[in-house]
């Protein structure tokens, strides 16, 4: 199966992919963020306990699910290039990077804002908001070491590595509400019974679902046509450089012949 969908990670197609995506993913999001802000504002109601504080559900849950989703897609690309050999995978791995610390940022301040109303504090110190909070981190940690510095895939491969021991961090997130008694309340989508939410809820919550994937993707584009052009010039400088000075000793061998 990893090798299958290794064929469909070449740079020209994804460079190809990514210039057409981008421009109508701008569009996308904004069309989604505009629909979901009519049904999240003035079609949804609010709710019978938490009032109208419930609106910040559509903010908060589609970025912690993105935050996981992009760290997983990380790991999964990390063990995809050490196993297949994919030059292109860190450099993905990089790009994804970015809207994945944005969406962790996201997730912790909205879940800040709407805890204080909620549960009467900003912060506590339960597994649920530490495990994300030290998600937060691993991204933090990755983007200072892939972005300072000197840049070159062999770095990133290194880097590939870190993600893959950070990913036993995503299971404790995930059921981190099951196994200790926390703060946060347990699962209301994603768990194996009926959804623990009304109807009403949904159709605000898949729009903010849909706009917040455009946004994750539309940036990875960019970052990625940014990283793959940078990377590109990084290894076509010293060619270019060797062949200008190839130039110049023909010429001065030439110019000496002739004298």
């Amino acid at each position: 199966m990893i090798r299958r969908m290794a064929c469909f990670f070449r740079p020209r197609s994804l460079e190809k992919g990514a210039r057409y995506f981008w421009p109508c993913g701008f569009v996308i999001t904004f069309f989604c963020f505009g629909i979901a802000s009519y049904y999240g504002l003035v079609h949804s109601p609010s709710d019978y306990q938490q009032g109208e504080m419930v609106r910040f559900l559509y903010l908060h849950v589609p970025a912690s699910w993105f935050a996981l989703a992009i760290y997983t897609l990380m790991a999964f690309l990390s063990v995809t290039h050490y196993i297949e050999k994919l030059s292109v995978a860190p450099i993905i791995v990089k790009s994804l990077a970015v809207p994945g610390a944005l969406m962790t940022g996201i997730s912790l301040l909205t879940g800040s804002l709407w805890g204080k109303p909620v549960w009467g504090t900003y912060w506590v110190w339960d597994a649920r908001l530490t495990s994300m909070l030290i998600l937060f981190f691993i991204y933090l940690g990755y983007l200072s070491m892939a972005y300072t510095g000197q840049a070159n895939v062999k770095r990133l491969q290194r880097l590939g590595i870190l993600v893959i021991v950070g990913f036993i961090n995503i299971p404790i997130i995930k059921w981190s509400v099951d196994f200790w008694f926390t703060l946060h309340q347990p699962p209301s989508l994603m768990r194996l019974a009926k959804p623990a939410i009304d109807s009403a809820f949904w159709p605000p919550l898949l729009w903010m679902t849909g706009a917040y994937a455009c946004v994750a993707m539309t940036l990875t584009a960019l970052v990625f046509l940014t990283q793959l052009r940078h990377y590109r010039q990084k290894v076509e400088a010293p060619s270019s450089r060797a062949l200008t000075t190839t130039d110049r000793e023909t010429e001065n061998c030439m110019s000496k012949r002739a004298a």
